[in-house]
C-alpha cells in the first residue's frame, strides 16, 4: 500500500477515444467516480490509525513495564536499608558480625587523612599520566581540558579528583539549605533533571545550550549518578563549573545522591573500579558532598525547583533552618530503640525478631497497591504474634490516607503491631497505644516518641522521594517505597502559602522529557534520553527568562536509533522490557505456580486468562495490563486456556546449581542484588574474594533480612559448588553470574528488532 507508483498510475483511468466535431479524434483520460477515491483514502486512513493506534499500545505498556520494575527496586532497596538501620540500632549481635558489618555502610567512619587540607598532595602523579593536570582554583582551561579529556575516555588521575572534592565540600559547606537566585541580571536560566550517569546527554545539552558560565547560568535538578556508566565524569564536570561559576552554577540534591543508593545503582562499584587505591577516599568525601547539597531553589521568589516533591508537612522556612548535613542518607532512618517502650525483658527479646509493617496506608495509584510492602509468603508464615484477624485489621487501617510521608520506615516486630484508634475516614489516623509482649500477655503502652530529627529528616525524604498524583490529598507513595504522592491542592496550598507561582520537579522519566500536571503548577523535567532502552524517550531542559515562562528543549543522543523506523524503535524497547518482566517472572516462580496451583487443583495445567492475570498482579504487584502482554508471555489452548507453566519455559538458569534447600536458587536469583550489597560491606578491601566463612557471614544477613532458614551445612556445600576453582575462595562476581537467567529464545528476539 503506498510502495510503489506503477499500479497507481494505471488504476488512475482508462484511455479512450473522444471524437470532435471536425471528426479528428482525441485521447482523453476517464477519471475514477470520488465515491470511489474517497472509499480508498477513508479505508487507507483507518488502516493507518489502527496501526499507530497499535504501536501506541505497545509503546505505553513497554512504557510501565519499565516503570514498574524500576519503583519494584527501589522498593526492594529501601526495606533492605530499613532492616539494615533495625538491626543497627536494635540488635546487639547477630552471630557475632552482623552490627560491626552494617555499621560500614550506615555509619562508616571518617577517615582522619581526609580532614587534613593537603591530604591529596601526599599522592604522586606519575609522569606517564597524560589526562589534564588541574590548578586550582580552577580556570576555563581546566574546565575545557576536562570536557576534552572525558570526551577521548580518559579518567582524571586520583590525586585531583580528591582536591576537586575538597573544595567543592569547603564551597558547600558555606551554601544555604534553600539556594535564592534573581533573573534580574541575566537573558535566561537552564534547569535540568536527572542526567543517571549519561555524559553524552550532558555533553548534548552544553553543546546546545552553551557551556556555564555568567551568560548562561544552569540549574541541575538532583540525581547526577547510578545508572549510567559515566557518573564520575558527569558529577567531576558539574562540580569543576560549580567551583568556576559559584555564582551561575547550582546544584539540588536528588535522592540518589546517597552513598546507600549508590551500592546497589552502580555508583560505588564505579568509583572502585576506575580507582582502586584511593576509591574509599572519594567515596567518603561524595558522601559528605551530597550531604552539603542544597536542597531547593527558588527563581524570583516565583518558582520552586525540588528534584522529588512536596508533601502536606513541607515546610520551606523549617527547610531552611535544618542542619542538612546530618541527614547523610535519606535512607538511614533515625534511630529508634525498642528499649524506649520499658517494658521489660520481653520487648528487649522481640528486638531480633523479623521486621513488619503493620500500618502502611495505600497507594494512590492503585487500590491494588495497597498490599505492595507486605511481606513475601515465605514471610508471612513467620507472623505467629499476629491472629489471622488482626492482620485483616492491619490491612484495613492500611489503606487509609495518611499526611505523612512514608519511606520503608524500620518496622516494628509483628508482635509489636500498632492498634489504630477509630477516626474519620477523611482524617489519617494517629496510634496511641502499642500492644506488646509482655510476661506471656500483651500490654498497652504508649508509642515511643518521635526522635528529635524525625522532622528535619521526614521534610528531606519528602523532598527528595515524592511524586504528583492527580487525585487531591497526600498519601505514602508505597509504590516507589518512600515519600508522598502529593495532590493539586496540596500543591495550591504550598505556592499560596509561599507566594510561589510553579513548581519544577524531576525524580520521573518521562517519555518528552517533560510533563505538565496539577493544572500547568508542577512541571517533571527528565534530562537522561534512552533512560530505559535506546529509544525509550527524549531528554528535555527548561529555560526561563525575566517573564518567567518555561519554554521546552527536547533532545535524544542517538548513535543508532535515527537509523531506525518508529516501527523498530518500539520493537527495540519492547522486547528489552518483556525480557525484564520475564526475568520477574521467572525470579518468583515458586509463587506463582502456587497461586496458579491454588485455582487448578484438579493439576490440568490450564487457568482461564482472568484466572492467570488475577495471580500474575497478587504476586507481582506491578499493575501492568496482563491480558494484553499475555500473548508474549505465555500460550493459549485450543478453548482459550492459559498453559500457565509456558511462562517460564523460555528461560533456565546460566549454570545449574545443586538444591541444597527447597527454591534456594530462586531466592539467591530474586535477591541478587541484595546479596551484592551485603557482600560489599563484607568485602572491605573489594578484591572480589571472600572466603567460605565471610559467604557464611552474607547468608546470616541475608537470611536474618529475608526470613530464610538454612544451616552451615547447606551453606557450605553451596559454597563448594560455586568454588568453581577449588582454591577455597569465591569469586563474587561467578557467584552472581551462577544466578544469571539465560533466555532461550534471543535470537529469536535479535532477529525480530530489525524486522
Amino acid at each position: 500500500m503506498g510502495c510503489g507508483t506503477s499500479v497507481t498510475t494505471e488504476t488512475q483511468g482508462k484511455k479512450v477515444l473522444q471524437e470532435n466535431s471536425d471528426g479528428s479524434k482525441d485521447e482523453a483520460v476517464k477519471t475514477t467516480p470520488p465515491a470511489l477515491t474517497m472509499k480508498a483514502a477513508v479505508l487507507i486512513q483507518r488502516w493507518y490509525r489502527r496501526y499507530m493506534a497499535r504501536l501506541e499500545m505497545r509503546r505505553r505498556y513497554t512504557w510501565n513495564i519499565f516503570q514498574s520494575i524500576e519503583y519494584a527496586g527501589e522498593q526492594d532497596q529501601l526495606q533492605l536499608s530499613s532492616f539494615f538501620s533495625f538491626m543497627l540500632d536494635n540488635v546487639t549481635q547477630l552471630n557475632g558480625s552482623g552490627p560491626d558489618l552494617i555499621s560500614q555502610l550506615l555509619d562508616p567512619l571518617v577517615d582522619p587523612w581526609l580532614d587534613r587540607e593537603s591530604c591529596y598532595d601526599q599522592i604522586p602523579v606519575p609522569e606517564s599520566y597524560a589526562g589534564p593536570r588541574l590548578s586550582f582554583p580552577l580556570s576555563v582551561s581546566d574546565t575545557n581540558a576536562l570536557l576534552s579529556a572525558f570526551k577521548e575516555q580518559q579518567t582524571l588521575h586520583a590525586r585531583y579528583v580528591l582536591q576537586l572534592l575538597y573544595e567543592t565540600k569547603k564551597l558547600l559547606k558555606q551554601m544555604p539549605n534553600i539556594i535564592h537566585l534573581s533573573t534580574s541580571y541575566i537573558k535566561d536560566i537552564t534547569i535540568c533533571g536527572d542526567l543517571h550517569g549519561r555524559l553524552d546527554d550532558l555533553l548534548l545539552i552544553f553543546y546546545k545550550n552553551g557551556l556555564p558560565s555568567a551568560e548562561t547560568p544552569y540549574v541541575f535538578n538532583g540525581d547526577f549518578v547510578d545508572r549510567g556508566k559515566k557518573s564520575i565524569e558527569v558529577v567531576i564536570l558539574l562540580f569543576a563549573y560549580l567551583l568556576l561559576y559559584p555564582d551561575y552554577m547550582h546544584l539540588n540534591r536528588g535522592n540518589h545522591e546517597d552513598h546507600i543508593m549508590n551500592l546497589r545503582y552502580g555508583f560505588t562499584k564505579e568509583v572502585m573500579q576506575k580507582y582502586k587505591t584511593h576509591g574509599h577516599e572519594i567515596l567518603q568525601l561524595f558522601q559528605d558532598i551530597f550531604s552539603l547539597l542544597p536542597v531547593a531553589t527558588v527563581i524570583d521568589g516565583k518558582i520552586l525547583i525540588v528534584h522529588g516533591g512536596i508533601s502536606d508537612q513541607t515546610d520551606l522556612d523549617f527547610l531552611s533552618s535544618i542542619e542538612r548535613h546530618k541527614v547523610k542518607s535519606a535512607l538511614r532512618f533515625p534511630r529508634r530503640s525498642m528499649e524506649q517502650l520499658d517494658i521489660g525483658q520481653s520487648s528487649r527479646q522481640a528486638k531480633r525478631m523479623r521486621l513488619t509493617d503493620g500500618s502502611r496506608p495505600g497507594s494512590s495509584r492503585s487500590q491494588s497497591k495497597n498490599q505492595r510492602n507486605q511481606l513475601t509468603p515465605s514471610l508471612r508464615k513467620r507472623q505467629r504474634g499476629l491472629s489471622r484477624q488482626d492482620s485483616a485489621a492491619s490491612s484495613s487501617s492500611s489503606s487509609s490516607s495518611s499526611s505523612s510521608s512514608s519511606i520503608c520506615s524500620p518496622r516494628t516486630p509483628s508482635c509489636l503491631s500498632p492498634r489504630p484508634c477509630p477516626s474519620s475516614p477523611s482524617m489519617p489516623y494517629t496510634i496511641n497505644v502499642l500492644q506488646v509482649p509482655f510476661l506471656d500477655s500483651l500490654s498497652t503502652v504508649p508509642p515511643p516518641p518521635p526522635p528529635p530529627h524525625d522532622r528535619e529528616w521526614r521534610q528531606i525524604v519528602d523532598i527528595l522521594w515524592s511524586d504528583p498524583k492527580t487525585q487531591e490529598g497526600c498519601s505514602p507513595n508505597t509504590f516507589r517505597g518512600g515519600g508522598c504522592y502529593f495532590g493539586p491542592d496540596i500543591t495550591q496550598r504550598l505556592l499560596l502559602q509561599h507566594g510561589l507561582q510553579l513548581l519544577i520537579r524531576s525524580h520521573e522519566c518521562k517519555q518528552e522529557g517533560y510533563e505538565l500536571c496539577h493544572g500547568g503548577q508542577v512541571i517533571t523535567i527528565f534530562s537522561a534520553s534512552n533512560y530505559y532502552e535506546e529509544g525509550s524517550n527524549r531528554g528535555a531542559y527548561i529555560k526561563l527568562g525575566r517573564e518567567l515562562v518555561p519554554r521546552f528543549y527536547q533532545y535524544q543522543v542517538s548513535r543508532t536509533t535515527r537509523k531506525l523506523t518508529l516501527t523498530q524503535r518500539v520493537r527495540v524497547a519492547e522486547v528489552s522490557a518483556l525480557r525484564a518482566l520475564k526475568e520477574k517472572l521467572f525470579a518468583h516462580r515458586s509463587e506463582l505456580m502456587t497461586g496458579f496451583q491454588q485455582y487448578d487443583p484438579n493439576n490440568t495445567g490450564h487457568l482461564s486468562v482472568s484466572e492467570w492475570a488475577q495471580v500474575l498482579e497478587s504476586v507481582l504487584r506491578l499493575d501492568l495490563p496482563w491480558r494484553t502482554l499475555r500473548p508474549h508471555l505465555c500460550r493459549l489452548t485450543a478453548d482459550g486456556s492459559v498453559e500457565y507453566q509456558s511462562c517460564f519455559e523460555d528461560m533456565s538458569p546460566e549454570i545449574p546449581l545443586p538444591q541444597v534447600a527447597p527454591n534456594l536458587a530462586e531466592t539467591l536469583f530474586r535477591y541478587r542484588t541484595d546479596i551484592e550489597i551485603i557482600f560489599n560491606i563484607i568485602d572491605k578491601d573489594h578484591s572480589g574474594l571472600i572466603s567460605t566463612e565471610e559467604f557464611r557471614h552474607t547468608w546470616r544477613l541475608f537470611s536474618a533480612h529475608l526470613g530464610v532458614d538454612i544451616d552451615d551445612r547447606a551453606i557450605d556445600e553451596l559454597a563448594r559448588s560455586i568454588d568453581f576453582n577449588k582454591d577455597g575462595s569465591i569469586d563474587f562476581t561467578e557467584f552472581l553470574e551462577a544466578f544469571r537467567v539465560v533466555h532461550k529464545l534471543d535470537n529469536k528476539d535479535q532477529q525480530f528488532k530489525c524486522s
